[in-house]
C-alpha cells in the first residue's frame, strides 16, 4: 500500500505526471479492452474489409478523443485561445505547445491499440482475406467455381468451423500468411512511432530549446493561475456565504428579542476574519462585475517591485546595496563640584 501511495502521490505532484499516468492507465486499459474483445468477422465478402479495418481504425479514434475529454488542459486551451486580448497578449507558441502536448499524451493509447491488433493479426485477416494469392498459395485451376464463388469461399477463412475451401487453398496456410503481413506491418508501426518519439525527443533541443522552455514555462503559469484564481474563488465564496449565514441568523436573533422570545446568542469569533477576506466584495453584482473583468482583460504579467535605497548613492547600475553604516555611541560625563 506504501507504494501504491508514493505512486498516486507522485501523479499529484503536478499537472503533467498527472496527465502522464492518466494515459499510462488507458493504453494498460486499451490492451485489456482488445483481450476481453469477442472478435467475429462476418466472413462475407463485401464485410469482412469494413468489420476489419473499423475494429483497427474506429477504437484508436475514440481512445484519442477520450485522452482529449480527460486532459484537464484542453478546457484551460479552449478558455486561453477564445478570451478576449484585454491587458495580456496570448502567445500563440505557447497555445502550440499545449495542444501539441495534449495530442502526444493523446496518442499513446491509440497507438498501442493499433500495435496489439497488427501483432495479433485477426483484424488483417478478416479484412484482406479475399486478396490472398491463391495462384501462389493454393490451387487456382480447381474446377466448378466462377470468381464470385472463390471469393465467397475465401471470406470465410476466417471462420475455420464453417470453411469448406481447402482443396481451393488451406486454412492454416491462408491464416499463417495474412498473420506474417500483419505482424510485419505491427512491428513496423512500433519502430515507426518509436523512432519519432526520439527524434522529437533528441532533436527538439537542438534548435529551439529556449523557445520550448519559455512555452513550457508559461503553460505551467496559466495551469498554476487557474488553480488559484479558482481556490480564491472558493475561499471568497466560503466566506461570503459565512457571513451572509450570519447576518441571517442574527436577524432573526433580534426578530426573537423584539418577541421576547429568548436573548440572542453571541456572534462567533470568526465572522471578522470571513469578513477580511471578502476584500471588500460584498454583493453579487461587484463579484460577477469582477469575474467578468478577470476573463475580459487579465492583469498583465507584469510586478512591479519596491523601489530601491538611493540614500547612499545606488540607483541599480550593476553596483549591490551598502548596508547602511553602524551609529556612532556617544557617551556623556557629568562632573560635579562641591
Amino acid at each position: 500500500m506504501d507504494k501504491f501511495r508514493m505512486i498516486f502521490q507522485f501523479f499529484q505532484s503536478n499537472q503533467e505526471s498527472f496527465m502522464n499516468g492518466i494515459c499510462g492507465i488507458m493504453a494498460l486499459a486499451s490492451t485489456q479492452m482488445y483481450s476481453a474483445f469477442d472478435f467475429n468477422c462476418p466472413c462475407l465478402p463485401h464485410y469482412n474489409l469494413a468489420y476489419g479495418l473499423g475494429i483497427l481504425l474506429v477504437p484508436p479514434f475514440i481512445l484519442f478523443l477520450l485522452g482529449f475529454v480527460l486532459n484537464n488542459n484542453i478546457s484551460m486551451l479552449a478558455e486561453e485561445w477564445r478570451r478576449p486580448q484585454g491587458q495580456r497578449g496570448k502567445d500563440p507558441a505557447v497555445l502550440r505547445y499545449m495542444f501539441c502536448s495534449m495530442a502526444q499524451r493523446a496518442m499513446i493509447a491509440p497507438a498501442v491499440w493499433v500495435s496489439v491488433t497488427l501483432l495479433d493479426g485477426k483484424c488483417i485477416t478478416c479484412a484482406f482475406c479475399t486478396s490472398v494469392p491463391v495462384e501462389t498459395l493454393g490451387n487456382a485451376s480447381h474446377p466448378h467455381l466462377s470468381q464470385g464463388e472463390i471469393q465467397r469461399v475465401l471470406a470465410r477463412i476466417p471462420c475455420k468451423e464453417i470453411y469448406n475451401g481447402q482443396q481451393l487453398i488451406a486454412n492454416e496456410v491462408a491464416v499463417r500468411y495474412l498473420r506474417c503481413i500483419s505482424q510485419a506491418l505491427g512491428w513496423c508501426f512500433v519502430l515507426l512511432m518509436t523512432t519519432l518519439a526520439f527524434l522529437v525527443r533528441s532533436l527538439r533541443p537542438c534548435f529551439s530549446q529556449a523557445a520550448f522552455l519559455k512555452s513550457r514555462y508559461w503553460s505551467h503559469y496559466i495551469d498554476i493561475e487557474r488553480k488559484l484564481f479558482d481556490e480564491t474563488c472558493a475561499e471568497h465564496a466560503r466566506s461570503f456565504a459565512k457571513v451572509c449565514i450570519q447576518q441571517f441568523f442574527e436577524g432573526m436573533s433580534t426578530d426573537l428579542v423584539a418577541a421576547r422570545c429568548h436573548l440572542p446568542r453571541k456572534a462567533p469569533a470568526d465572522a471578522g476574519e470571513a469578513a477580511e477576506k471578502l476584500l471588500g466584495i460584498t454583493d453579487r453584482g461587484t463579484m460577477n462585475m469582477a469575474l467578468k473583468s478577470w476573463h475580459r482583460c487579465k492583469p498583465p504579467l507584469h510586478l512591479h517591485p519596491p523601489a530601491l535605497p538611493t540614500g547612499n548613492g545606488w540607483a541599480g547600475e550593476g553596483q549591490p546595496p551598502m548596508h547602511p553604516s553602524v551609529p556612532r555611541r556617544e557617551t556623556a560625563a557629568y562632573f560635579s563640584c562641591v
